[in-house]
């Protein structure tokens, strides 16, 4: 008898139609097709989600955030009408109101602050991804108080980065993936840029290429590196400096790369009695000055056709001028940077440290290779090759988040800038609009007056003291403390101390806190339960000390209970966003490239986009840029903004589709009121591809600087060198040694002497100084799960089944020690607080690190999860341990729990002592539970799209 094959539907369709959109699940925002299918109502609902095949970013990959977006979209978290507080604050207490009855509630706060005081409104956001255009909504407000979250995120990063090349990694820079022989990771999680991340080792490891992870924990990309160096919390420069000596008492240093394309060659002052001294010698046009080899004499860096002397010194005027390049020499081969003197602290080995600094070079000149491409660069030489170094780096978080986090990283850019691995095959490669030195991006700026706009952008890149906000006696202009002598460098603010100086009235009493997308009432603060109480605190009169708080969130997070006024945003697949180009684009080295978000379903609840309620707000605020000549409102909502706002004549938040003279063009062009539709249509995305001469060599290619202006990147070409030494940071230490008319504070001269070093320098976490290592002696870390993002994940039915809980991991000699066993529970003791949390045990460790996942603990009430649920019995926040100013030393003084550079948060400086305990019914500490204007969510979730 014949057998018959049944008839099987091996792909069934799963859906009736696809809208290609931008994820919205972490900051790697690729690209997803959402499928969609017609309910029994008529209604279109999202069915399914999978990655975008076109799409620059991600290549049709995604990870299970992505996946997961239809459980985001659909959480029964997500707030559904504007809300008026009407208990006390903290209470969750609120009664639903109307859009108009909130928005004329908020101008109501905001107008006579705008007329007679507009610095009493301090607007924070979170991490959204417009801050270019809530920026411009502050600046034209007036207040001089806004800043995103990158204060206590990884400004540590960026802004050296900036100070340093001109850019540093993930947004900024990738490893040249095509090329790399060696990759090393400093401090990575799982959760930042994962999938090209994935895609990226997937590729080398293909190749045989090897991976070196340095991070003190063993898991996602360091679990398979081939070399897992441990390396102690907070010694990561010391470290890198160590590879540095090794590499420069080698010679194993590209010399023909420094004296092109960095300051090496750049003569530097020598005369201690001079207010000039350690401040580059200039021409008459403010150029920095080289001895040129072939010549003998002074010139310009950039003069045509002179090759800069890495050696030779310059004696005028009765003072000895010598290139950066000696100052190096003289600071790193001292035997203070050598293997054997800083490995124990490292936790490391000498023969470790020599291993990897001898593998570093011999990929980088012996497996060194070319490129048949000619191209030209900014001093007219014509150059037939293009040598690649195949050595890249990629770090994060990890090193940025320490007190000590800028010198470091400016330590691990400057090892790249010693290998000659940056902007050339193999090496790191940066992403348009990127490479852009410190001295082309703005100043800060802080001047407020009633009625009028702020006059210029807030945050940006100061050159030296005269560029702090500082009012005329001195003290801050911003509520943060930003870009004051207690953290010049601050690129990105410090949000983590907003609060606390709000409550303080240091330096001033503010009237309204506007928070979007800031959860600092939970996982965003250190110290929660002292935040806490500054939120709900009263003075004499009974009056909050902080009068009004307004917040805009999608969801029920722990912030909600203690705003004042809610507006509700929408979910990332019901709203129009912009990944614009004049802020955190999509780009890749070979292209620059922008996206955007738009409604693929229409919200069922009252809710709308903050960025659009910020166009309404805006007029009726009667800002500047919000309103036309005739007093109208100017953008409808945020799509119109999109389309036809203009930073500048032809430039506006997005590149593609706009109209030239001739018809549409990408780069420069006016409005053109389809070009969303043909964002749509194209897969929610723009590419603008860089011509191949143009690839490598950026900042001193001219075909990518020409290429570059072509687009509206720069509007003239903008070549410049590597800052090895930063004069920006000597002109602060000039000032804190007497020098100018702009001094810092007597108690804050040594701190600025010791951490704004021009030449990367290592000094110790500030807790370390504040504590006695004896008494807590262990690091204490969180780390980002690649299944979640911040606390956005924890709600989300499918992701908590990954990360419902977050035990305490203890290495291997910790816990036999203490006799635990898994699931035993412990005490962590900080010189701040304490938490009883579970345990678990971790071989691959760093024997003096315990540490956690982030973010995974919720209070009960929040989120709309159950009573009992795992989050909020078994989940915690090392937070509870850390707080915003470290513990008092006995001088008088409360200093920031932060870089003494840049401000950023140092989350990962914490230091415990933990002790083994009998299993508490849930985890410590508990917080009361928190009223939810939503309820609960369902006890079982289960739906059906279409049939």
């Amino acid at each position: 008898m014949t057998h018959r094959q049944p008839d099987l539907e091996l792909s069934p369709p799963v859906s009736d139609e696809v809208r290609r959109t931008t994820c919205y699940m972490c900051a790697c925002r690729c690209g997803i097709d959402v499928h969609m299918k017609t309910g029994s109502d008529g209604k279109k609902r999202v069915a399914y989600i999978d990655g975008n095949r076109d799409h620059p970013v991600n290549k049709g990959v995604l990870c299970a955030k992505g996946s997961a977006g239809i459980m985001q979209h659909n959480s029964h978290a997500r707030l559904r009408a504007p809300l008026r507080r009407v208990g006390p604050r903290g209470s969750g207490e609120f009664v639903e109101i109307s859009w108009d009855e909130a928005l004329s509630l908020a101008t109501d706060w905001l107008a006579p602050l705008r007329a007679e005081a507009p610095e009493k409104l301090a607007f924070f956001t979170g991490r959204d991804q417009s801050q270019s255009f809530t920026s411009y909504w502050a600046q034209n407000f007036g207040t001089p108080n806004y800043a995103a979250h990158g204060g206590f995120c990884s400004v540590n990063m960026a802004a050296a980065g900036i100070y340093t090349m001109g850019g540093a990694f993930w947004e900024f820079g990738s490893p040249d993936w095509e090329h790399t022989k060696l990759f090393m990771l400093f401090g990575v999680a799982e959760d930042h840029d994962s999938n090209p991340i994935k895609m990226g080792i997937g590729r080398i490891k293909a190749r045989g290429v090897r991976v070196i992870g340095v991070n003190p924990i063993r898991s996602g990309y360091n679990a398979v590196a081939d070399d897992w160096v441990g390396i102690t919390p907070g010694t990561d420069g010391l470290f890198i400096l160590a590879l540095v000596h090794e590499l420069m008492k080698a010679g194993r240093i590209d010399v023909d790369y420094l004296s092109r394309y960095t300051n090496a060659p750049v003569l530097v002052n020598g005369d201690p009695k001079s207010p000039e001294h350690g401040l580059f010698l200039r021409d008459a046009e403010g150029k920095p000055q080289v001895i040129d080899r072939n010549t003998g004499k002074l010139d310009a860096f950039d003069a045509k056709g002179i090759r800069p002397d890495l050696h030779a010194t310059h004696r005028a005027a009765g003072v000895t001028h010598r290139p950066v390049m000696h100052l190096m020499a003289e600071r790193y081969l001292d035997p203070s940077y050598a293997p054997e003197a800083v490995a124990e602290r490292c936790g490391l080995t000498p023969q470790k440290i020599k291993a990897i600094a001898a593998e570093l070079a011999r990929v980088a000149f012996d497996e060194a290779f070319t490129l048949d491409r000619t191209w030209t660069d900014f001093r007219g030489e014509t150059h037939q090759t293009m040598t690649g170094r195949p050595v890249s780096f990629h770090a994060m978080r990890g090193i940025s988040a320490h007190s000590n986090g800028f010198q470091t990283c400016r330590a691990l850019h400057i090892l790249q800038i010693l290998l000659g691995t940056v902007e050339v095959p193999g090496g790191m490669r940066f992403k348009p609009p990127y490479p852009k030195p410190a001295h082309i991006h703005p100043k800060p700026h802080s001047k407020s007056a009633p009625g009028t706009p702020l006059d210029g952008p807030h945050l940006g890149y100061p050159a030296g003291p005269d560029d702090l906000c500082l009012k005329e006696d001195g003290t801050a202009a911003r509520i943060d403390k930003a870009f004051t002598w207690e953290n010049p460098l601050s690129a990105h603010g410090l949000m983590h101390m907003v609060i606390s100086n709000a409550h303080a009235g240091d330096p001033y009493k503010i009237d309204t806190l506007f928070l979007y997308m800031a959860n600092m009432a939970w996982n965003s603060s250190m110290n929660v339960g002292g935040v806490t109480r500054m939120l709900t605190d009263t003075d004499a009169n009974g009056e909050y000390v902080i009068p009004r708080i307004i917040y805009s969130d999608a969801y029920s997070s722990e912030m909600v209970a203690y705003a004042d006024l809610i507006l509700p945003d929408t979910t990332y697949l019901e709203r129009f966003d912009c990944i614009s180009l004049l802020d955190r684009p999509i780009s890749e080295p070979n292209a620059a490239a922008d996206a955007i978000r738009w409604p693929v379903v229409e919200p069922d609840r009252d809710v709308r986009g903050f960025q659009s309620v910020l166009c309404d707000l805006g007029a009726r605020l009667n800002l500047p840029g919000f309103v036309t000549q005739d007093g109208g409102q100017k953008y409808a909502d945020y799509a119109d903004y999109i389309i036809n706002h203009q930073r500048k004549p032809g430039i506006g938040p997005l590149s593609g589709w706009r109209m030239g003279a001739s018809g549409l063009t990408h780069g420069r062009g006016g409005p053109n009121a389809a070009q969303l539709d043909s964002y749509i249509e194209n897969g929610g995305f723009c590419v603008q591809h860089i011509p191949e001469e143009a690839h490598y060599y950026k900042p001193w290619n001219m075909a990518y600087q020409h290429w570059a202006v072509s687009i509206g990147i720069f509007d003239a070409p903008q070549p410049y060198i590597f800052e090895l030494y930063s004069e920006p940071l000597r002109r602060f230490q000039l000032a804190a040694e007497g020098h100018g008319d702009r001094q810092p504070p007597e108690a804050l001269r040594e701190r600025i002497k010791e951490a704004m070093d021009p030449l990367p320098i290592w000094y110790a976490a500030l807790e370390d100084g504040h504590v006695d290592e004896a008494q807590y002696p262990l690091h204490a870390l969180t780390q980002r799960p690649m299944a979640m993002y911040h606390s956005w994940g924890s709600q989300n039915a499918w992701l908590r089944q990954i990360h419902g809980h977050n035990p305490l991991y203890l290495p291997t000699r910790l816990f036999e020690q203490h006799g635990f066993a898994d699931g035993d529970w412990a005490r962590v003791t900080s010189a701040h607080g304490e938490i009883t949390v579970p345990v678990a045990h971790m071989a691959a460790l760093n024997p003096h690190t315990v540490w956690t996942w982030n973010a995974i603990g919720k209070r009960k009430g929040a989120w709309a999860l159950r009573d009992g649920a795992p989050e909020t019995t078994k989940g915690f926040l090392l937070n509870h341990l850390i707080h915003e100013l470290l513990p008092p030393k006995g001088d008088g003084l409360r200093w920031s729990n932060s870089d003494p550079v840049t401000g950023q948060a140092a989350w990962f400086d914490l230091r415990v002592r933990i002790e083994k305990v009998p299993a508490p019914a849930e985890a410590q500490p508990t917080m009361p539970r928190i009223t939810s204007p939503i309820g609960q969510g369902p006890e079982k979730l289960a739906w059906k799209v279409g049939k």
